[in-house]
């Protein structure tokens, strides 16, 4: 049987929403989600948070996660996440505890739902695949968007599908920042994005990020609108 393991990375220096990870998100932390979500999952073993920071580290400890101290090399603003996920595992490892799979959570993912953790685990673990993560349509057609050039003026991207009809044009995904599985022990010589990767189609009306205060505003309303409709 796999043994799996959740890890939460949740360091405390947050710049452009100071304490982001805990900060009040309709009634809770922000992280209690992704905590709460995992464990709701049922498919944990633990459910662990890679944190520097001891009120991080208690309130994560209060909605049942363990905690791993991540070293102060591992918390400036440059470390990879994959540097912190590493370094979880091998800590978990010294203790004896070896797992076959791992899920990254991002801990500012309060739409988080278990039906598409558990979906990204199955697809993953019966495909010769490597990697599983959360992913979503792009709200407008990639080929016609444009940016700004030295004079501030317009210049597309691609031109050539300036008069093309949106629904000729091929549907585009992105990254939804939720979850990321793989398989330990198994490296791929793709990018993340790539071949070896299954990406879990989640709908947009449940992807959000939070890294301004402006998208924590609009997380709050759409949290709001998604709770009143249940």
């Amino acid at each position: 049987m796999s043994k799996v393991v959740a890890i939460i990375p949740a360091r405390g220096g947050s710049k452009r929403i100071p304490r982001k990870n805990i900060k009040d998100f309709y009634g809770k932390p922000l992280i209690a989600y992704s905590i709460e979500t995992a464990l709701e999952s049922n498919i944990f073993e633990k459910v662990v948070v890679s944190t520097d920071d001891k009120e991080i580290a208690d309130i994560s400890k209060k909605y049942g996660a363990e905690i791993i101290q991540r070293p102060d090399e591992l918390a400036d603003d440059y470390t990879g996440t994959w540097d912190v996920i590493d370094h979880a595992i091998e800590h978990l490892e010294k203790q004896g505890q070896v797992y076959d799979f791992v899920c990254t959570i991002y801990a500012t993912a309060p739409f988080l739902e278990t039906r598409y953790l558990k979906d990204g685990f199955e697809k993953l673990k019966n495909s010769d695949a490597i990697n599983a993560f959360s992913a979503t349509s792009m709200p407008f057609p990639i080929q016609r968007t444009f940016k700004l050039n030295s004079d501030d003026r317009c210049e597309m991207f691609t031109p050539q599908h300036y008069n093309t009809r949106s629904q000729d044009l091929e549907e585009a995904y992105q990254d939804a920042g939720q979850f990321y599985w793989s398989k330990i022990g198994q490296k791929s010589s793709e990018i993340f994005f790539g071949k070896d990767s299954i990406p879990i189609i989640i709908p947009r009306y449940l992807v959000q990020d939070i890294d301004t205060l402006e998208d924590w505003k609009r997380a709050e309303i759409m949290y709001r609108v998604l709770k009143e409709m249940c």
